[in-house]
């Protein structure tokens, strides 16, 4: 069991590495820094002799190569081959050892050969928005997921509490409405369209006038390229403005529930993600608010899809806390 502690832990900090680092490649424009899967320029690493430069400049004329973006690439892909083969060693440790969980390690295996699908189709579509967002939310999915696996694997950290029976229909709702948020932030980042609107609270005068929701959720298939976006202004500025309104909803529900779970709660586990995810909604709301004011600066942008992640799986751990509770108390009362 020890083994599998170690992994699923090492695990949940690669994939936060990895979410990182994929942040970072997004917002650095260099998701199409090697415009070949999974080597670059038809090299394992970034070409630098010339005459390897050379011949990556005939096999792809159309886009030239770009050193700093070509690594970029390549270090996130060398991060998330290494997060895939250790979720192979979670798996079959699992398979290996009697009296172990393996619904979930196969889960993890079965996502992890998509994520890798999502990077190939990211890079060989041009970085088409459904499969970029796609791609963020299989990242955020395989850290949650490994963070249940973690709490399966420790149960000392696994809580029962019956006066929390009744919050498991608000939790699910947070959650989902996070995972929408996170989609439209998402859709927001894939299409181009985080500085669509410069001004608060809202956008700019008369963008009522100017919204069209038909165009900002259309999934614009077809094209050749994505880079930079396809969508028009006021497009772009719709999916911004859809998306501020998701953080006011997001903020409300998630207030919301996590007040009323402070307060029922006794444990102290629960009270400490509580406060953990309380924190972080905070953060979350200013770093969002900062990115506009400061027109997306890296390092913010970047922390705002960290932060967004380790949010959802506070949730996630939160809502699976209360629902293993309800499984318990439901079979001590059969």
């Amino acid at each position: 069991m020890k083994k599998q502690q170690w992994l699923a832990t090492i695990a949940i900090f690669l994939t936060m590495g990895v979410i990182l680092l994929g942040a970072y490649t997004r917002l650095t424009d260099a998701g199409l820094g090697c415009p070949d899967w999974p080597g670059c320029y038809g090299f394992l690493k970034v070409p630098h002799q010339e005459h390897h430069i050379e011949a990556a400049q005939q096999a792809f004329p159309e886009r030239p190569l770009e050193p700093h973006k070509a690594w970029n690439e390549m270090i996130h892909r060398y991060f998330a081959g290494s997060l895939g083969l250790l979720i192979a060693a979670i798996f079959f440790s699992a398979m290996f050892r009697r009296q172990s969980p393996k619904l979930l390690p196969g889960i993890l295996l079965a996502l992890v050969v998509f994520q890798a699908a999502l990077g190939m189709w990211t890079v060989t579509l041009n970085l088409l928005p459904l499969v970029v967002m796609g791609h963020l939310l299989g990242g955020f999915s395989l850290l949650c997921l490994l963070a249940v696996h973690w709490l399966t694997l420790h149960p000392q950290h696994q809580v029962q509490e019956p006066e929390l029976r009744s919050l498991k229909p608000l939790a699910a709702l947070a959650v989902m409405v996070l995972v929408g948020q996170i989609a439209l932030g998402g859709w927001t980042a894939a299409n181009y369209a985080a500085l669509a609107c410069i001004d608060l609270p809202v956008c700019e005068a008369g963008w009522i006038d100017r919204l069209n929701v038909s165009e900002a959720f259309d999934l614009h298939l077809g094209h050749d390229d994505y880079e930079y976006g396809v969508m028009s202004a006021e497009a772009r500025q719709t999916v911004h403005v859809f998306h501020r309104l998701g953080a006011v909803i997001t903020v409300l529900v998630l207030s919301v529930f996590l007040v009323k779970l402070w307060r029922r709660a006794t444990s102290t586990t629960m009270k400490r993600l509580t406060a953990a995810a309380a924190s972080l909604l905070v953060v979350q709301f200013s770093l969002g608010v900062l990115n506009v004011v400061l027109h997306l600066p890296l390092a913010n942008a970047v922390a705002h899809n960290f932060i967004a992640a380790n949010l959802l799986m506070l949730l996630v751990l939160i809502y699976v806390q209360i629902h293993r509770s309800n499984a318990l108390l439901s079979k001590e009362t059969l």
